[in-house]
């Protein structure tokens, strides 16, 4: 399918600092857009951002059929954007796409709708260190009628955004024995709104406490560990390196398997099993639980400097912490092309005729 290109009259790049950027709040100039009729996706173009017509009875608006990705798109030293492994991003958007009854997309078509809007708002990736261009894939139900049944039209839209650090300090996790994310048999690693709507209100109540984000236990009995707000999360733990295995209630994050990937190419031990709260407040307190981390497309890794659960107050060292930061730097490295990409997970987004 061709995909059209309408260019905008007046770029607002000019009047944007790129070096000084609230995360989320900025767009660049254009998106790609494109629609299925029920029996196949059509009409694929990239035009100028403006707001969406939509029905007042749009199935997504009552019945949150909606789903989407996170990505980035960081330069290298020659200026050429970068992107990091768009082909899993593209299988998981369709992952979700099989559970919340939606039609898929084609990975190769996907990944050159992207490239193709990455392309045209290059001048948009901040150089900055931590800063990218930060991209959203989304699709949504737009059938116009009230019943709770799967819609049969959609339309899918790529915005891009330029973005500074997600986290700029270690964080504090507040572990919830009252709310949940998700249970096994629900949506939980499918990457739907309504997931991130759930969460609002006790990460809203963390944060009162002064907390930074929610660390979720599962939603039977409160104990084994599942993921936080924004990211994977990892604990070390003697000389193993553990994480929560997905079970249907986890965000396969694409961060989360690239970490474990790297960590086992420098031979360290990673374990992917259940993990409960408990387990790791008897570590903290016989002193071989050594450091905790997330990760995260947008947070990519983030050093956690303090756990709470119930009467519990984990205060971790972070002196002692070192495989983040170099979890972070190897990332990073490979995203901006100072460090050899030797698993082939980086697409280079060359310079096009643009129409």
């Amino acid at each position: 399918m061709e995909i059209r290109i309408k260019k905008t009259n007046q770029s607002r790049l000019p009047h944007v600092d790129l070096s000084n950027i609230p995360f989320g709040r900025v767009f660049t100039d254009h998106m790609f857009i494109m629609d299925f009729d029920g029996e196949a996706w059509r009409n694929a173009r990239i035009e100028p951002v403006d707001k969406l017509r939509i029905h007042p009875a749009n199935l997504t608006l009552h019945y949150g059929q909606s789903i989407f990705e996170g990505m980035k798109a960081a330069k290298n030293e020659e200026g050429v954007p970068l992107l990091f492994r768009p082909e899993m991003h593209a299988k998981r958007l369709n992952a979700s796409a099989r559970r919340m009854c939606m039609p898929e997309i084609e990975e190769e078509f996907f990944i050159e709708a992207i490239t193709q809007l990455v392309d045209l708002e290059r001048r948009w990736i901040p150089d900055m260190d931590g800063s990218a261009l930060y991209i959203r894939p989304l699709m949504f139900a737009t059938d116009e009628f009230l019943g709770v049944a799967p819609s049969k039209k959609f339309t899918f839209l790529i915005l891009t955004l330029p973005v500074g650090p997600y986290y700029t300090e270690p964080v504090k996790l507040l572990a919830s024995d009252q709310y949940i994310r998700a249970a096994v048999g629900g949506v939980g690693e499918a990457k739907t709104a309504g997931n991130y709507a759930a969460s609002l209100f006790p990460s809203e109540l963390a944060q009162k406490q002064g907390f930074d984000q929610v660390l979720w236990l599962d939603g039977v009995e409160f104990k084994y560990i599942q993921e936080v707000g924004t990211m994977n999360i990892f604990f070390v733990i003697g000389n193993q390196i553990i994480t929560p295995e997905p079970n249907g209630a986890i965000l396969k994050g694409i961060t989360r398997d690239s970490f474990i990937t790297i960590l086992r190419d420098w031979d360290l031990e990673v374990v992917e099993r259940p993990v409960s709260i408990d387990e790791i407040v008897d570590a903290y307190d016989n002193g071989t639980l050594k450091e905790v981390f997330g990760s995260g497309t947008a947070a990519v890794a983030v050093n956690v400097k303090q756990i709470t659960y119930k009467d519990s107050d984990l205060e971790l060292d972070l002196s002692k912490a070192s495989i983040a930061d170099r979890l972070k730097q190897e990332i990073s490295g490979i995203r901006h092309g100072s460090i050899d990409d030797t698993r082939d997970w980086i697409k280079p987004v060359l310079e096009q005729v643009q129409a």
